[in-house]
């Protein structure tokens, strides 16, 4: 089982009621629970339900035959909580006879029946992306997403869904959405039976009927993991096994033919109709919503520099005045997704939607939250779709936020993107001044629609004085006596120049023999740097402690921080640096020489151009002067260890930031830009036109996309090769010549030899 994340088990769905007040509508999901001596668990069951984001539901909960007295006016009290759930009673059959007795009670209306139970939780989003999911997949019967397993045995499930493989083991949860009219046809459940894979066989005989469901990729899903005592799955697992079984396989031994699953994230995007509107689609209506609502478009939640701001952003702006809803737009890991969710509400479209649909649903978000700002940092879609948004919706001023240009990517990368639509985004805010300069006198953007707002440090948290250096030395299991350390935190990637720093230490190791290197981070390079700081006969003086989420105790051990990147904004481990009272040696790019003076550390030219990023000869002329700077902060360490710290107190705060930035967005919310609204007008003759702004997006992101998404199902999904070669694999992953057929754009990229190109680049890397 691999383990894509980090999980904060403690934060769980349901630990409060934060529910919002909609405008009633007939329930389109039925979700059904049994209920036995549950009185213990279903309050965050029920909380986690009350939270949900669509909230046209109904909850129909089966009293199985409950004696305690207890028992039966928890339900008295649950049933009170909301008009939405109503509670029925029959005699003890077990879950599964419970379940099909509370879908007897679906309404009319209701599409879908949501299964339940009532020890588990689900993410506040779940139904609305399983709405979503199965309404623009009409051909698939049933929804589910990835899980966390929690409560005693804590671990996540991300299953590949392989249906041969489902004849022998249950790659499934309990917790799924179905349609409604197939659970019936199937005859529900079916059983009166306890202490059965009563679960295993409703999938089982889905499949018999030739259906499949999709799988959504993110965790969705809280799945209790109850003592033996509690849990009839674990007893089905050791008392009732053999019975169990049998029920099984009888199902199982009439299957002849399956359909594979769709599973995201996938790219299929082949030139079809961008889709504004998703007739099906119930829009929910939020009453008293008093709060300005701002749309943020970010790329994905992560670690970095530029994710630590959107984060600090939605974490500390006021929640009395402004609230966050944020749309992720490129597959990954999103090891930051709990930290945003404590904050803002988080729709990744990547894990349950295709992309001829993400127009139609950003445009379902403004509706339904009445969107007051939109606010697009680092997202190549967002920008892709800003133009037909401010066409669509005019009023709704845009700005976004740019951390660096890179002339290695796309000859300036997002700072060109961001230019390249100037006429729609109200304003654009910069990172440091060079980069606004750049914006100013490169690209043509007009100095009172660019300013630089510098992101800071929280001084608080990155404060030496609530660390003890030897404490932090064991936590890391770092022998530090008589060396000093000298820190590189960052992503081991070519941007970074992680090569570069092994020549330093090799120059430096010559000179003298007590310092140690700390390396923090992950990252492509991280293996062959590595290998050859073996060869370089260094890799003793140095540690390498992988990707660290609290940098702070890393600062608490290190006497200086060195960054040697070829490209950078204004480095969040800059502030975080000096912050500790750490002083920092520094490249000269980006905007580093705006914080790091002469009292702070020491600024070294950058000798490499930007399109030579993939040489990794560096001369001495560039390695010295990293070697030189060392020893001249070692010198009078003292003296840059306080002056660090002072230059952050005495300007480069997050709460500056803060105040900024709400400063900036209720202000652009009360005055958005005139000539904005009069170019978006005149857009709307031409709405075509910022469509296929969209489509050209996709399109020429197809090789990136598919990349992306590849590359996240191989690192962490679950997947049984074996099972995989025995099933007919989607075109997706064969590459046939019935693939190529179908997409044609494939065909001409590779006789360019782009693809085979780009998968060199990245290789150098592994």
């Amino acid at each position: 089982m691999r383990i894509r994340m980090k999980v904060d088990y403690s934060l769980f769905p349901g630990r409060k009621i934060e529910k919002e007040e909609y405008e009633e509508k007939k329930p389109i999901f039925t979700v059904i629970t049994p209920y036995y001596n549950a009185s213990k668990y279903i309050d965050t069951t029920m909380k986690s339900l009350l939270n949900q984001t669509f909230p046209y539901w109904e909850w129909i909960i089966t009293d199985d035959g409950c004696k305690e007295e207890k028992e039966i006016e928890k339900l008295k009290e649950i049933e009170k909580q909301d008009k939405r759930i109503k509670v029925v009673h029959k005699k003890n059959e077990g879950p599964s006879s419970a379940r099909d007795y509370s879908a007897k009670f679906a309404s009319e209306s209701s599409k879908y029946i949501v299964l339940l139970d009532t020890d588990d939780m689900i993410n506040k989003t779940y139904l609305e992306c399983v709405y979503w999911t199965l309404e623009t997949n009409k051909e698939a019967t049933w929804a589910y997403c990835d899980s966390i397993n929690f409560d005693g045995n804590e671990f996540t499930w991300t299953k590949w869904f392989q249906p041969s493989k489902m004849l022998k083991e249950n790659l499934l949860v309990i917790t799924g959405v179905i349609r409604k009219e197939a659970f019936f046809k199937v005859g529900g459940f079916g059983f009166k039976e306890k202490k059965i894979y009563e679960d295993w066989c409703l999938w089982l005989k889905l499949i018999k009927e030739g259906m499949y469901p999709v799988r959504m990729s993110f965790y969705g899903c809280w799945y209790r993991q109850k003592p033996l005592e509690e849990s009839e799955l674990r007893q089905s697992n050791t008392e009732n096994k053999e019975r169990a079984m049998y029920l099984v396989n009888q199902i199982a031994d009439t299957i002849k033919e399956t359909k594979p699953a769709i599973q995201y994230p996938k790219e299929d995007y082949n030139w079809e109709e961008i889709i504004e509107e998703k007739d099906e689609i119930i829009i929910p209506k939020i009453k008293n919503n008093e709060k300005k609502q701002i749309l943020m478009i970010i790329p994905w939640m992560t670690t970095g520099g530029a994710d630590k701001f959107n984060l600090d952003l939605i974490k500390r702006m006021n929640h009395e005045k402004y609230e966050f809803t944020i749309i992720t737009t490129e597959p990954n890991a999103n090891d930051w997704r709990q930290d945003f969710e404590e904050y803002a509400t988080i729709y990744d479209l990547t894990s349950f939607l295709d992309r001829k649909y993400w127009t139609s649903f950003v445009n379902y978000i403004i509706q339904k939250k009445e969107i007051d700002l939109i606010f697009n940092t680092n997202s190549q879609f967002g920008y892709g779709i800003l133009p037909y948004l401010k066409a669509k919706h005019p009023e709704i001023p845009i700005i976004d936020y740019v951390h660096m240009e890179e002339w290695y990517w796309r000859n300036g990368g997002y700072s060109r993107d961001s230019s390249s639509i100037a006429s729609v985004i109200d304003k654009t805010y910069i990172c440091n001044q060079n980069s606004e300069k750049i914006l100013v006198n490169h690209f043509n953007r007009k100095p009172e629609e660019v300013e630089t707002m510098y992101i800071g440090v929280d001084e608080e948290v990155f404060n030496p004085s609530k660390f003890d250096k030897k404490s932090c030395l064991e936590d890391f299991k770092i022998n530090g006596d008589g060396k000093y350390i000298i820190s590189y935190i960052c992503r081991i990637a070519e941007q970074k120049r992680p090569y570069l720093l092994l020549e330093i230490i090799k120059n430096i190791q010559e000179k003298r023999k007590d310092l140690l290197f700390v390396i923090a981070g992950d990252g492509p390079f991280l293996a062959e740097m590595k290998k050859k700081a073996k060869r370089y006969k260094i890799i003793d003086n140095m540690v390498f402690l992988g990707n660290v989420k609290d940098t702070s105790k890393i600062y608490a051990i290190s006497d200086i921080t060195i960054n040697c990147s070829i490209k950078e904004g204004l480095a969040l481990t800059t502030y975080e640096s000096l912050s500790m009272g750490v002083p920092v040696i520094s490249a000269d790019v980006g905007g580093q020489k705006e914080l790091i003076n002469e009292k702070v550390g020491v600024i070294v030219s950058c000798m490499q151009k930007e399109e030579d990023i993939f040489d990794f000869n560096y001369n001495m002329q560039e390695i010295m002067p990293y070697v030189e700077g060392i020893e001249k902060i070692l010198q009078d360490l003292d003296s840059y260890k306080k002056s660090a710290r002072e230059r952050i107190i005495n300007g480069f705060t997050i709460d500056n930031m803060i105040k900024n930035m709400e400063q900036v967005v209720e202000n652009t919310i009360k005055n958005p830009n005139q000539n904005k609204i009069d170019n978006a007008k005149n857009l709307q003759k031409n709405i075509d036109i910022c469509k296929e702004l969209i489509t050209k997006y996709l399109i020429t992101s197809k090789l990136d996309y598919d990349w992306l998404a590849k590359e996240f199902n191989r690192k962490n999904v679950d997947r049984d090769w074996k099972f995989e070669k025995e099933e007919n694999k989607k075109l997706y992953y064969d590459r046939t010549l019935e693939y190529k057929i179908k997409h044609p754009f494939y065909v001409l990229l590779n006789k360019l030899h782009i693809y085979e190109k780009l998968k060199k680049i990245i290789k150098r890397g592994e």
